[in-house]
């Protein structure tokens, strides 16, 4: 028999440095998937301790207490309740901010309470020192019971003392003999009768067991027995929370007098505080805003720009390679011109994305993002939104799909249902190789003062295009929704800090992977199922086209050049896909758009990004010059009158197609999975596909 495996619970308030500290113990050996029966993300990683055991450990949402009121505190509710289905902890790390111990201290008495083994992890040392506060962490110690190791996972210090504790508090953890503050004391008949009918549960356990007993998968006899026991002691929940709370805070008063030197509350303000007089300002911290925004875009264009050269030169060279060593049988044009090309189509954009995520990985890690929501509450009030809306949509410019998810922290139903409307207007990263392919085929790569890129700028006109569309949506959305409830927005803003180089390493190769695995898998299969639709038809039309060319070749004096260019050419439109993107045309015509874009916006429906996979694709098997990158096909691209595809105004009015069309199956479906209904996914689709589609028309017309 193999040893236990052990499970481990990290906990702690928003803000404590809880996903720091999962990082630094974790690394690249970490996995996302989903708590079941919810949308809350469910982190796990692997870490081994000094003793050779390895461990599970479960990052759980962060929570300031266990009373729950969002969706993501109920899920950390269940786990250290031990009611979760999936997830059993062993023990807990509590993450606890030292700068802001006293709120801190609430969770972590209540942890303590469960009688669950528990290590505290104070981080925020470094800031608690800044602020005039010194902490006699073996006074802490003594006055909780349990271990607390002064840690700062950014710099990777205390790590091994932590793990140390772990091991010992495994080995030596014995339940308290009393509680933090003697519970039982406040509801003493109604806990004893719980336990009798729970046997093993703490005092603090048998609480909860009485305020919410519904919400844990009990079978109805024992439901039915607890609400007898509340109904016989005329167990009050609110007013026992109430002298729970004021009590525990008396006793963190005392524990904080007994360890805790605090600085005179007079002292001068942080240069954190100082430089957020002049970040949130009214009139200056939306200007430093819009130019955070301008900087990110142009960095997006200027830093990928040589490695996307540099991959875009490989595959065509590896792609005449092929050409020069292979047979010209069928399987060799399907590994060139269908795996080959749709590989390119997935890592060309692979340096962008990870510059996007790096970036804004940056954001996050400084402090800034929580600023943005700040700033941004009073414009969201205005369109029927609030600042916590601001933090779905930010995450919508990564994938819709997980921002729509996170819109479950917004308590109120209006406010929640219209970010859900309107997020998938944000251009997702899936955009970003729409955007790079067109921007660089119809944009000129020119500069202003020397460092203004007219792309970059363009780049993020089409950011905030979706951004602007998001906020009218919402506010015409507003009016429709017939909801009223009030809400408020709370924020507690963050500290400035140095960004974690190592976590924006990690995020940025994270968020790779899961685009070459994920939508990679989608690119590349579509690639392949489009280069049979391309390369094969009816057997009638193929064989006429090839009977045809045949003659030709036998003329006299021919250019064989131009005639194997217009065979491929003609046999793509006889192809399967030929029919179906001709089929489509006469709708899409008056946007600008041929047949060749009317595949891919049929195709980029399972995923936007397949629309590069697509051309890649459908140019690789009409044009035999393998030398050519895609760029280059499709700049070179003509109609059959001889004029050019894509001209300035067929490029802008796809770019805005895709700004604002719901390309995306997968939205779709986790509208359905959080509203519960069809009714707002088919509004959605609706709305935006129409959206796109005048907007388009209106772009194409206005610049032809």
């Amino acid at each position: 028999m193999g040893e236990t495996v052990l499970n481990i619970a990290l906990v702690g308030n928003p803000n404590s440095g809880k996903s720091s500290m999962f990082n630094a113990l974790t690394g690249l050996n970490q996995k996302v998937g989903n708590f079941p029966g919810v949308t809350v993300d469910k982190k796990t990683g692997k870490l081994s301790l000094d003793s050779g055991q390895t461990c599970n450990l479960i990052d759980l949402p962060g929570t300031y207490s266990l009373y729950p009121r969002r969706a993501d505190e109920w899920v950390s509710y269940k786990v250290l309740m031990n009611v979760d289905d999936e997830v059993k902890p062993d023990m807990v790390i509590l993450v606890a901010d030292a700068s802001n111990l006293k709120r801190n201290l609430l969770f972590c008495s209540q942890i303590i309470d469960l009688q669950i083994p528990v290590v505290v992890a104070l981080t925020m040392m470094d800031l608690a020192k800044k602020r005039g506060i010194e902490i006699d962490v073996e006074e802490l110690e003594r006055e909780l019971g349990v271990a607390v190791i002064p840690v700062n996972p950014r710099k990777n210090k205390g790590l091994p003392q932590l793990k140390k504790a772990l091991v010992q508090t495994v080995k030596q953890y014995r339940p308290p003999v009393k509680d933090f503050i003697g519970i039982r004391s406040l509801a003493e008949k109604p806990v004893q009768r719980v336990q009798l009918l729970l046997p093993g549960l703490s005092d603090y356990g048998a609480i909860h067991y009485l305020i919410n007993h519904e919400h844990f998968p009990l079978k109805a006899g024992v439901q039915e027995q607890i609400e007898g026991i509340e109904l016989d002691n005329h167990f009050n929940p609110t007013k026992l929370q109430a002298e729970e709370i004021m009590q525990r805070y008396g006793r963190i008063r005392q524990i904080m007098q007994q360890s805790v030197v605090e600085a005179d509350p007079l002292q001068k303000k942080l240069a954190t505080e100082k430089l957020d007089d002049v970040l949130l300002d009214r009139k200056w911290g939306y200007l430093i805003l819009l130019g955070v925004l301008f900087l990110l875009f142009q960095s997006i264009f200027w830093l990928a720009q040589y490695p996307m050269d540099a991959i875009e030169w490989f595959f065509a060279q590896t792609a005449t390679l092929a050409n020069r060593v292979l047979p010209a049988v069928w399987w060799s044009d399907l590994l060139v011109n269908g795996f080959l090309a749709g590989l390119s189509g997935i890592l060309l954009f692979v340096p962008q994305i990870m510059i996007l995520f790096g970036l804004i990985t940056i954001l996050e890690d400084t402090g800034y993002m929580a600023r943005i929501s700040f700033l941004s509450d009073k414009l969201m009030r205005k369109v029927g939104l609030n600042g916590k809306s601001v933090m779905p949509m930010i995450s919508g410019l990564a994938c819709a799909v997980p921002a729509i998810m996170s819109a479950r922290n917004i308590e109120n139903r209006k406010e929640r249902l219209l970010t859900i409307l309107v997020t998938p207007l944000m251009s997702c990263s899936a955009r970003l190789p729409v955007y790079t392919i067109l921007i660089s085929l119809v944009i000129p790569n020119k500069f202003f003062l020397g460092f203004l890129s007219l792309q970059g700028l363009v780049m993020m006109g089409l950011y905030l295009l979706g951004t602007a569309m998001a906020l009218i949506a919402s506010y015409v959305f507003k009016w429709m929704i017939k909801l009223k409830e009030k809400s408020f927005f709370i924020l507690e803003l963050p500290l400035y800090r140095a960004p974690r180089w190592k976590n924006v390493g990690v995020t940025m190769v994270e968020k790779a992977k899961i685009f070459v695995v994920d939508a990679g898998k989608i690119i590349m299969l579509i690639s392949l199922l489009l280069w049979f639709l391309s390369s094969f038809g009816p057997g009638n039309r193929m064989d006429s086209v090839v009977a045809k060319y045949e003659t030709m070749r036998q003329q006299p004096g021919v250019n064989h050049e131009v005639l194997e260019k217009e065979y491929r050419s003609e046999k793509l439109k006889n192809s399967y896909a030929g029919i179906l993107g001709r089929s489509i045309e006469p709708a899409i015509r008056p946007l600008g758009f041929d047949w060749k874009i009317g595949i891919a916006l049929i195709t980029s429906f399972a995923a936007r990004e397949v629309f590069v996979g697509t051309m890649a694709t459908l140019y690789s098997v009409e044009d035999d010059d393998e030398s050519a990158s895609l760029r280059q096909k499709m700049q070179s691209a003509v109609r059959e009158d001889g004029r050019k595809v894509y001209t300035l105004a067929t490029g802008i009015s796809l770019m805005v197609f895709y700004v604002l069309a719901m390309q995306c199956m997968s939205t779709l479906a986790v509208t359905k999975r959080e509203t519960r209904t069809w009714k707002w996914p088919i509004v959605q689709l609706v709305y935006m596909t129409g959206l796109a589609y005048l907007m388009s028309l209106l772009v194409y017309n206005l610049m032809r």
